[in-house]
């Protein structure tokens, strides 16, 4: 495994190859669809073998039936064809962290679930999970930077094509891609929309030519599996697998821990979705109390929601300090207990531990500023945005409550 950011005598990175075309495939049943249907005749596809190859960007947290199918069925079929396939991971959060190739050959034994950073490690470090609104930045940070900073080290600018799976449900997304994509030489093309294919027609394809119903493919954590009617789907998924769903629903704990309004799905949180009466939920729900048993910390967090000069809203800042480290019960007893002194209520979660106390609640509007003491699972790193302290200072003043803790 090659952990580096520049790496000319790699294959794929030299001035020699002599590729010109470069199927991107997230292992969905649409990429997978196009994918497989191309190597029954990729001349008639106008795909020339020898100069392509396949990208696949790991983010880490892929449903373990997508990575079985897909190391079953394709990629026999990817080493039958000797198809170059390619595999990438972050190395860390910033992009000058580095490109892992996990691998790059014509004849792949395995697909590779996760490299050094993922975007799971990513959320649970700063103790947040992926956000519903806007775009798809989890997406971009993972997949999209990874992949365009590859393309960049082989082709420098010189002329390929950049086969992408969007189905024809999907016409948006090839009018984005056209619209916000900057790298010289690439042409998009999307084979699914100028066939027609909607997701329908991918699924069927596969059913008929391995036998078996491909899974949708999303990141276990991912907040738009709750979209366009897919929640039942997804809840089905995380029952199968209580594992995964323990965990699952520890990221979503520890993000509303340090921030109550950090749901998985917007408005709704994963772990109000499971019903403990239910044999299947409780599965779940007791694999997340597994997940708990684990050592805790106190965290001091402070945010802050600045305005711009012209009165519109700037980022949020924030800055997360671990205060103490112990075991959860303990160390929400002690934030009662001095919170109690001082005159601040405590919210205390029973069940699952969590302790909160807001010794100075978010107010109503811009600018303002909030800061609590929480305690939540130990997986949170000490972080604080640029000139905070300073801002912090200048909008800050007045005699609110600090509690003896930092």
């Amino acid at each position: 495994m090659t952990r580096t950011t520049y790496t000319p005598s790699l294959p794929g990175l030299t001035a020699d190859d002599d590729l010109d075309t470069i199927i991107n495939w997230g292992l969905g049943a649409d990429s997978t669809a196009y994918l497989a249907r191309m190597l029954t005749a990729p001349e008639a596809h106008r795909i020339d073998l020898d100069r392509t190859a396949v990208l696949y960007m790991a983010t880490g947290s892929e449903w373990p039936e997508t990575r079985l199918l897909v190391e079953e069925f394709m990629l026999p079929l990817l080493r039958e064809n000797g198809v170059r396939f390619v595999q990438l991971a972050r190395n860390g959060h910033l992009l000058s962290d580095g490109i892992t190739i996990l691998d790059d050959s014509r004849r792949p034994e395995q697909l590779f679930a996760r490299g050094p950073w993922t975007l799971w490690d990513d959320q649970e470090s700063v103790g947040t999970v992926p956000q519903v609104a806007g775009t798809r930045k989890c997406s971009l940070w993972a997949k999209g930077d990874v992949g365009d900073w590859w393309l960049k080290q082989v082709f420098g600018g010189r002329p390929f094509r950049q086969i992408m799976g969007f189905n024809a449900d999907e016409e948006g997304r090839r009018f984005s891609d056209q619209i916000t994509s900057k790298m010289p030489g690439r042409t998009g093309e999307f084979p699914l929309i100028d066939w027609g294919w909607h997701r329908q027609q991918c699924e069927a394809y596969l059913l008929k030519r391995f036998g078996v119903l491909w899974p949708k493919s999303y990141c276990t954590f991912c907040c738009f599996s709750s979209s366009r009617g897919a929640l039942p789907a997804h809840m089905e998924r995380m029952r199968s697998h209580p594992d995964i769903a323990g965990e699952v629903l520890r990221l979503e704990y520890t993000a509303m821990s340090l921030n109550p309004n950090a749901k998985l799905y917007g408005r709704k949180s994963l772990l109000e979705l499971f019903d403990p009466t239910q044999p299947r939920d409780r599965a779940c729900l007791e694999a997340f109390k597994r997940e708990l048993d684990m050592p805790w910390a106190l965290y001091h967090v402070r945010r802050l929601f600045p305005l711009s000069k012209d009165g519109r809203n700037r980022p949020v800042k924030r800055s997360t300090e671990r205060v103490d480290l112990g075991h959860p019960h303990q160390l929400a007893q002690r934030l009662i207990s001095i919170s109690e002194r001082h005159g601040i209520d405590v919210e205390h979660d029973p069940v699952y531990g969590r302790a909160r106390a807001w010794v100075r609640p978010r107010a109503q509007g811009r600018p303002m500023a909030e800061e609590l003491f929480a305690t939540a699972p130990a997986r949170v790193i000490n972080k604080q945005d640029k000139n905070f302290e300073h801002d912090w200072d200048a909008l800050v003043t007045g005699s609110a409550a600090q509690l003896p803790l930092v």
